[in-house]
């Protein structure tokens, strides 16, 4: 079972109220600020591609990456024009490149080691045009030690199950990594049966010089960093913050 396997078939359900309209058009506003003419856009990390038939529904050809085949059959349930890959987005090769790639809902933050950072953004830049545009969102290292994960509870339900998940978050420090245990109980209301299930999730959060050294050695520059939607200048109560990067001496 691979990180998101069995909670693949709820993570919908648990971000039902997320504004993927809005993040869709925030991402399209940040391509079209530094790639006007862009039409063509990979996306790393998909998920169950949410982000991917939005900006597709928008006008872009959009293919998705992911390597979860469980949340991968998730995206290809929905009619599109999306083509969805599994793979690892640090090693992946489509042998093709777009006008923009993107990496989003803190996928980056997945890429643990500095080896997966390097490799991740290898593959952004493998695949991008001349002129192209690398957008993507991590936990943000000054807000994360300032305002530290704690444990959370969430109770939700569908028509056909109510679901508690309780995160509990352990950080370890000299790797600047946060592990987030995931306990997830799920009734059936139909049935009344009760399945219950554990995933561990790894994230590294992140500080602004150390992504312009990855993204440098990428071959790419930083152009823009700010609070994912808001614009806001990142700092101290900023957990969530997007970079964008263009191909060297391109920007």
């Amino acid at each position: 079972m691979t990180v998101f396997g069995a909670y693949s078939r709820y993570y919908n359900l648990f971000y039902r109220d997320k504004d993927y309209a809005g993040e869709a058009e925030h991402v399209r506003t940040l391509i079209a600020r530094y790639f006007p003419a862009a039409r063509s856009v990979l996306d790393l990390g998909c998920g169950t591609g949410c982000h991917a038939l939005l900006l597709a529904e928008g006008g872009m050809a959009v293919e998705g990456v992911d390597l979860s085949p469980e949340m991968l059959a998730v995206a290809r349930s929905h009619p599109s024009a999306v083509a969805f890959h599994q793979g690892d987005i640090r090693t992946i090769r489509l042998g093709r490149t777009f006008d923009a790639v993107v990496s989003l809902f803190h996928v980056i933050s997945y890429q643990t080691g500095n080896e997966d950072l390097r490799a991740a953004f290898a593959t952004a830049r493998e695949h991008l045009d001349p002129g192209g545009v690398f957008i993507f969102d991590c936990w943000y290292g000054p807000a994360v030690l300032t305002d530290r994960p704690v444990v959370r509870v969430r109770r939700l339900e569908d028509d056909a199950s109510a679901v508690t998940r309780i995160v509990e978050p352990v950080m370890q420090a000299n790797g600047n990594l946060v592990d987030l245990h995931y306990e997830v109980q799920v009734r059936d209301k139909a049935s009344g049966e009760i399945e219950s299930f554990r995933e561990t999730h790894r994230m590294r959060y992140l500080f602004r010089p150390e992504i312009e050294l990855f993204l440098e050695e990428a071959g790419m520059v930083l152009v823009e960093a700010a609070e994912w939607m808001t614009g806001r200048t990142p700092g101290y109560d900023t957990w969530g913050v997007s970079f964008v990067a263009t191909v060297a001496g391109e920007s």
